[in-house]
């Protein structure tokens, strides 16, 4: 059963100028392994949390770093949450998540499904 859907789309050349505006943002919204990807891939990775929010109903305090996008060995990406993310999904009994990601131009796009 779905629980949450969640879409966000990045403008990458938006998102490039926040980070060099705000240094610390980096830190804040990703994880170390995270961190020294390309831009574009900054940028989708940053709209898939923002779906798994929206696939939660945005829920207050969640830590962006509870939430990250793993690759498995053959290339697709997955969700992987803990802490505050990992409560706010037990609470609405998600068991997997779905995650879709993709560029086109300068723009980066993300689509999660929360499902029980």
């Amino acid at each position: 059963m779905i629980v949450g859907i969640g879409v966000d789309v990045v403008q990458v050349s938006r998102f490039r100028q926040q980070l060099e505006r705000t240094p610390a943002l980096r830190e804040r919204l990703f994880v170390p392994a995270e961190r020294e990807l390309n831009i574009r891939s900054l940028a989708a990775r940053f709209a898939a949390k923002e779906a798994v929010a929206k696939a939660l109903g945005a829920p207050v305090g969640m830590n962006w770093q509870h939430c990250q996008v793993v690759v498995d060995a053959a290339g697709d990406p997955h969700v992987m949450v803990d802490g505050t993310v990992a409560e706010a999904a037990t609470k609405k009994g998600v068991l997997f998540w779905h995650l879709s990601l993709s560029h086109d131009g300068d723009l980066a796009t993300a689509m999660v499904v929360a499902e029980r």
